[in-house]
């Protein structure tokens, strides 16, 4: 149960490195699609934070991946964006 924890936590830590990584970019650059990856990847990594945190029980389990297909679609949206003329 503890290393569970360990590695949840540092997958949330580099996921919201990752979010300002990509927040940089957009800073410089102005593009939505770095703008929405560093979106998709703070909820990612603020989700995992908080169900590392609080331990739901089994019947909430499901709710927990709502965050995780919101990250999905923000990148899949990002993509089709950046494609689209």
């Amino acid at each position: 149960m503890v290393f569970t924890s360990v590695l949840t936590g540092a997958v949330a830590a580099l996921s919201l490195v990752a979010a300002l990584f990509f927040l940089r970019f957009w800073w410089r650059t102005g593009d939505r699609f770095f703008q929405l990856f560093a979106l998709a990847f703070a909820i990612d990594g603020l989700s995992r934070l908080v169900n590392a945190a609080i331990h739901l029980p089994d019947e909430f389990e499901p709710w927990s991946y709502v965050p995780r297909l919101v990250t999905f679609s923000l990148i899949i949206a990002a993509v089709v964006l950046k494609n689209r003329k």
